[in-house]
């Protein structure tokens, strides 16, 4: 079967070409995109992209001549000093093939853009939510296919030709069709016959019933045919209800007045890639936005990323928040429950007590996943240096070290946002644990 696909080209452009070259430049283009998340708004995560790669990334090889080494003729037009087979001295300073400093030509960096669709492939490629579906599965959507065997209609690329022989042979035999080998006795015997001279008054009577046989064999076999329609039989296939495990992602986020602006930034671009991820790989995930000041509570995605309140510091209330939502619409034994967690760090020291009961005896027995992500800070402190660690932090590692699905990690800049989002779900399981 062949399909000529006639649909017009985006833009003007080849469609097949772009895929191509995509294909081939994936590497720099997924960089490129990482690279210009940084300057990127959080309303411009998911939209369409300019990207800009070097000319090596698109540089094609090519056979040409050696400059160097060889046995080499040439013929040069206006010669009358040398004669073939004299040797030609060496320019004095070298091989003459460099340039003086401020001459030549470069090449600009190579710009195109990017389709939402393309950014969010590159974007999103290798990313799942770890340890997905150990729960109990749900009845999803018709969203798979089976084999239900066999129909007499069908699509020809789904003809089942050995049931079809099979049904054929049987119908064959039922009706007792002449085989071709019968048939080719006959005429053998025929020939024998009429290859006889004198021809005998017997011999042609036996000629005379030989030939009558022939026909009524031929005859039935082209009343018989080999193959019937009643005999084609096409694989069958039905849409099923395929299991889909559904998930929950807890998206807790500090809005304190410890936060400052560029705190907020960070950890909503965090959100903002999560809750990209989510709802563009994942059709069965619900996500809840808690952000909390000395008071949780729970609200839409609008008020989450751009909601001015402030306040104290309380991050008990949030988890209590979380505990209170998961028991009251998701119960463990029927949700993948993820959370992640963005703060400064900042925490009252009494609280500290609270929050490391209610994660270690409630969220932890309960999640698959939990990340913690502390915006705004140096880079990872020595252990030497606990004094320069937050409190929050503080009061987390032991956690982390105690449970392989809690992991920590700390940004400081716009650009390490993304590598630290892959790192903590890129399709490789659990995490591993906080850093050292």
């Amino acid at each position: 079967m062949h399909i000529v696909d006639r649909r017009l080209n985006p833009g003007g452009k080849s469609l097949v070409n772009r895929q191509r070259f995509l294909r081939r430049a994936r590497a720099y283009v997924q960089k490129a995109v990482r690279d210009s998340l940084k300057d990127r708004s959080i309303r411009e995560l998911d939209k369409e992209s300019e990207i800009s790669i070097g000319r090596d990334a698109i540089y094609e090889p090519t056979f040409h001549r050696a400059g160097k080494g060889g046995n080499r003729e040439r013929v040069l037009p206006g010669n009358h000093d040398y004669l073939e087979g004299d040797r030609i001295k060496r320019p004095e300073g070298g091989e003459g093939t460099g340039a003086d400093a401020g001459t030549g030509e470069g090449n600009d960096d190579f710009q195109f853009v990017l389709s939402r669709e393309e950014f969010l492939d590159l974007f999103l490629d290798d990313l799942e939510l770890p340890d997905l579906a150990k729960r109990r599965l749900i009845g999803g959507e018709v969203d798979g296919i089976r084999r239900t065997g066999y129909s007499t209609a069908g699509s020809p690329s789904n003809l089942s030709v050995p049931r079809t022989m099979q049904k054929a042979m049987a119908r064959r035999m039922a009706l007792r069709r002449p085989s071709g080998a019968e048939v080719q006795r006959i005429e053998e015997e025929m020939a024998t016959i009429e290859a006889l001279d004198p021809l005998r008054p017997e011999d042609a009577d036996r000629l005379k019933r030989l030939r009558e046989d022939h026909a009524h064999l031929v005859r039935r076999r082209n009343l018989i045919a080999y193959i019937d329609p009643v005999d084609l039989r096409y694989r069958r296939f039905e849409a099923v209800p395929r299991p889909v495990a559904q998930a929950v992602m807890f998206c807790l986020m500090d809005v304190s007045g410890s936060m400052s602006e560029h705190m907020k930034d960070l950890a909503k671009r965090f959100f903002a890639l999560l809750h990209l991820f989510l709802s563009r790989c994942y059709e069965h995930v619900e996500v809840v936005f808690i952000h909390h000041t000395d008071r949780a509570a729970e609200v839409d995605e609008q008020t989450f990323f751009y909601s001015t309140v402030t306040g104290g510091t309380l991050v008990s209330s949030a988890l209590d928040k979380l505990i209170e939502v998961a028991a009251d619409r998701y119960r463990p034994d029927n949700w993948n429950i993820y959370v992640a967690q963005a703060s400064d760090g900042d925490n009252m020291m009494q609280d500290n007590a609270r929050v490391i009961s209610l994660m270690q005896d409630h969220i932890l027995p309960m999640a698959q996943y939990v990340a913690y992500l502390e915006v705004g800070r140096d880079k990872f402190p020595d252990a030497a240096t606990t004094q320069s660690m937050t409190t929050l932090w503080q009061a987390y590692a032991p956690v982390a070290e105690a449970h392989r699905h809690f992991v920590m990690r700390k940004v400081a800049h716009r650009q390490e946002i993304y590598p630290v989002f892959r790192e903590l779900f890129q399709r490789r399981g659990l995490g591993e644990g906080a850093p050292n």
